[in-house]
């Protein structure tokens, strides 16, 4: 066999990402992309790579963002040119707009085949536009160099390195890789030391004040410093389901109606915001307040500026000392009157040891009718909340149950994960396997679940295949299935058009039985209908891949 300059660009080029950070690298077989899954597989060989190979390259982009979401550094997505490069665009704008690390490696034809009509040929340099940090279209093998290619793209991905005046914002970048024939040959010999990757240096803290009536707005990927600024303020803390920051003695209950209330919501002086917030019409009426001083703790996509005054920071320190107790008791002693508890009531055992037949008949029939309860969706939410712990992972599709879950779930301190980014329904399961996989690598014991609506769910029905020789996921797939869209039912669009309207445009019906497409791809699937079996199915995982199907009433 003899050598080739495009095997030996891609063997350098991985042996680059490995040693600095990168562990992860998904692929999609193609001919035009052959050298770097030749090298991925060859360094997976020593246990320097995880290689994950998936058909679909919308698959594979979404398993490679939630590689990276879990692991907080890039995992590489491997394809081949012409439209395989175009699938990868749902996950990358979703990456940007979420602050995700992720490089997308997209083999393409050399100058010469573009623009002349040959083979799966188009035109791939910008084709991701303003959705990555940075694009860059290397030079042919042999006719430039690649030495500096990994070490950037990884510390811009990392943000890192700050091309377009982001300093420490994450995001997605493209390398567009021309590969001229041979497009494989004898691999070089490479010593591969794997590394850590770049960290960002931390931007200047902004000093607030503890004076002004303030809150602290936990939304999507806020994480636990929301909580640690709010404990340091003695401030109120309204903390969306996906913040990952729903806990602690601040924490808000029913925050939606407190907003609503003029003496609380109406009375906010100062936001300071972590995450993305997206599941409330409330928070998004407040953060676009002029009256209120919107501080705006980002680390991806756009801006926050709703009020279009609003400060950006890249942290916040707390000065002082002085409490406003009575702003956070106001709102503590309203939120706990908004605390919702769904648990199911205990048995009463004296009434079953009754002497009385009667008494012991009605005590009999209250612990059978709440065994045989029906599940709705606050039970659902419930249920799959009080399973899930810190060794755990949890994981929201875009669907109506997140909003129901944000409406009345407690606190608890768990790592929750949620494309709200662009919060689009596309890639749900690919994502949690991501998260799955890099949770299982890190030696994390426990599950990851998954809770989605059924389209969300037949939206990326493909993401249920995976490879027979590769690592299984711990993964609990929930479907609330109501046979179509619900979430529309309380959107505008059910107000104004006709019901036949509704039901074909938005609403979508279907008959798709779930328990067939769990079977052809191989997961373990069981249908539950009664609280005390959901609870039995989440808490007595099989191991591997669980389907667990929720029937729903519209």
């Amino acid at each position: 066999m003899t050598s080739s300059p495009a095997t030996d660009a891609a063997a350098s080029l991985l042996a680059d990402l490995v040693a600095h950070g990168v562990r992860d690298v998904v692929l999609s077989p193609g001919s035009r992309s052959q050298s770097l899954a030749l090298a991925a597989v060859r360094l997976a060989g020593t246990g320097a790579l995880r290689v994950h190979v998936r058909i679909d390259e919308r698959v594979a982009g979404f398993t490679a963002l939630g590689l990276s979401r879990e692991s907080g550094v890039p995992a590489a997505v491997v394809c081949t040119s012409g439209t395989a490069v175009a699938n990868l665009l749902p996950a990358t704008m979703e990456a940007f707009h979420s602050g995700v690390p992720l490089l997308l490696l997209t083999a393409d034809r050399p100058p010469e085949l573009r623009g002349v009509g040959a083979n799966q040929a188009t035109v791939q340099p910008g084709v991701f536009g303003t959705w990555v940090r940075e694009s860059v279209d290397a030079p042919v093998p042999g006719e430039g160099s690649w030495t500096d290619l990994g070490p950037r793209a990884v510390a811009v991905a990392m943000g890192a390195d700050a091309p377009h005046g982001h300093p420490g914002v994450a995001g997605p970048v493209h390398l567009n890789l021309p590969f001229r024939e041979p497009l494989s040959g004898e691999p070089p010999a490479l010593a591969v030391v794997p590394g850590p990757a770049p960290r960002p240096e931390p931007g200047e803290p902004l000093v607030l004040a503890r004076g002004p009536r303030t809150v602290v707005v936990a939304g999507a990927d806020a994480g636990p410093d929301a909580e640690r600024i709010a404990h340091d303020g003695g401030w109120p803390l309204i903390a969306e389901i996906v913040s990952g920051a729903r806990f602690g003695r601040h924490l808000v209950h029913g925050y939606r109606a407190l907003l609503r209330r003029d003496d609380l919501g109406g009375a906010i002086e100062r936001a300071v915001v972590l995450g993305h917030p997206t599941l409330s019409r409330e928070v998004a009426a407040l953060l676009s307040r002029a009256d209120v001083d919107v501080v705006a703790v980002r680390r991806g996509g756009e801006e926050l500026n709703l009020n279009h005054r609003t400060r950006a920071a890249a942290s916040v320190v707390v000065e002082g000392s002085e409490t406003d107790r009575d702003w956070l008791g106001a709102w503590l002693e309203a939120s706990a009157a908004q605390s919702v508890d769904l648990s199911e009531p205990a048995p009463d055992p004296q009434a079953l040891a009754s002497t009385d037949a009667a008494a012991r008949r009605d005590a009999v029939r209250a612990e059978l009718d709440a065994v045989r309860r029906p599940l709705d969706r606050a039970l659902l939410v419930d249920a799959v909340w009080r399973a899930t712990w810190p060794h755990d992972r949890l994981v929201f599709g875009s669907s109506r149950l997140v909003r129901v879950a944000d409406g009345l779930l407690g606190g608890k301190k768990v790592p929750v994960h949620a494309n709200r980014g662009l919060a689009g329904i596309d890639g749900t399961i690919a994502t949690a396997t991501g998260i799955a996989l890099a949770s299982q690598a890190a030696g994390a014991p426990g599950v990851t679940r998954l809770l989605l609506g059924d389209l969300a769910f037949l939206h990326d029905v493909g993401a249920l295949l995976l490879p027979p020789d590769e690592t299984e996921p711990r993964l609990q797939v929930v479907v609330g299935n109501d046979g179509g869209g619900t979430i529309f039912d309380g959107l505008e669009v059910a107000a104004t058009a006709p019901a036949h309207d509704l039901d074909r445009a938005f609403y979508t019906p279907h008959a798709v039985r779930l328990e067939h497409l769990a079977l052809a791809y191989g997961w373990e699937y069981r249908r539950v209908t009664t609280r005390t079996a959901l609870d039995q199915a989440l808490t007595t995982p099989a191991g591997g891949r669980q389907l667990i199907e929720v029937p729903l009433t519209r």
